[in-house]
């Protein structure tokens, strides 16, 4: 299963933010994007993993597009 994975710099520490949003309350961080990509996979697999033991059904991404916004 492939999931998005989305990385923000935290505004207050040296740190990147990754947020799963098929995945609702799946997030984690790393000092390096690289790290934060891998915590990442490790908490999917640890939400998938919770909800195979509570035999809930699992999130599928229904699809994912990029959309540009003027800045104010």
């Amino acid at each position: 299963m492939t999931y998005t994975v989305v990385l923000t710099e935290d505004e207050d520490e040296p740190v990147f933010n990754a947020t799963v949003p098929a995945l609702p309350g799946c997030h984690t961080w790393g000092a390096t994007e690289e790290e934060a990509y891998r915590n990442a996979q490790e908490a999917i697999q640890a939400y998938l993993e919770a909800l195979a033991k509570e035999k809930a059904p699992v999130p599928r991404e229904v699809g994912k597009r990029e959309v540009e916004v003027a800045i104010p």
